[in-house]
């Protein structure tokens, strides 16, 4: 029985997304502390001492397929994603589980990766949606995924248990197949024109 997805890499002009493995550990150690990301209550992020211990989780889990994101000029790790919630009989997953250091947020490289990985879904996986979540006091990362040109489809209000015991409601968005050639101009467009 094959495996869908399989692991695959895939390369841009800011980024490159490849298979995380423990190799990239020090670097997203390094890359968590930048920003103390672990320390925001509303997201799941490792600290250094915790890397080890979450790459392995990533990597065990059947229905997560864990990515590390490469900055390519430099060629360190600056963070991590996944396609999560994978769903093979009804061509579905969500793109998820993802930060990057800080000292690269809003710059080309999420626009890129985000591309990257839609990319591979609608056009090598057949994908019919691919879903984002996120915790809905969490802003920032509800902007940029609107940003993407995902469509707002709802709130799971009393969703899941934080590790710090506080009841995360989930905002949930989805691009549909229909609508990637949009968005994949749109990406493009912004990669092209404000990152050049």
């Amino acid at each position: 029985m094959s495996v869908w997805p399989a692991p695959f890499s895939a390369h841009g002009n800011f980024v490159s997304v490849v298979p995380l493995s423990q190799e990239h550990h020090d670097d997203l150690a390094e890359a968590t502390a930048d920003g103390d990301l672990h320390k925001l209550w509303y997201t799941t992020v490792p600290d250094g001492e915790g890397m080890a211990a979450e790459i392995d989780r990533r990597l065990a889990l059947s229905s997560m397929l864990p990515f590390t994101i490469i900055d390519k000029p430099t060629g360190k790790a600056v963070g991590m994603t996944t396609y999560m919630n994978i769903d093979a009989a009804n061509k579905r997953l969500e793109i998820g589980s993802t930060w990057y250091r800080k000292s690269v947020q809003r710059t080309p490289i999420n626009t890129e990766c985000k591309l990257l990985l839609l990319e591979y879904a609608f056009e090598n996986l057949n994908c019919i949606c691919v879903e984002f979540r996120t915790h809905f006091v969490n802003i920032q990362s509800r902007r940029a995924i609107e940003r993407l040109g995902a469509k707002f489809d709802g709130v799971l209000r009393s969703n899941m248990i934080m590790a710090n015991g506080t009841i995360r409601d989930t905002a949930v968005y989805s691009i549909i197949a229909s609508e990637w050639t949009m968005v994949k101009a749109n990406l493009t467009w912004k990669l092209e024109s404000q990152y050049k």
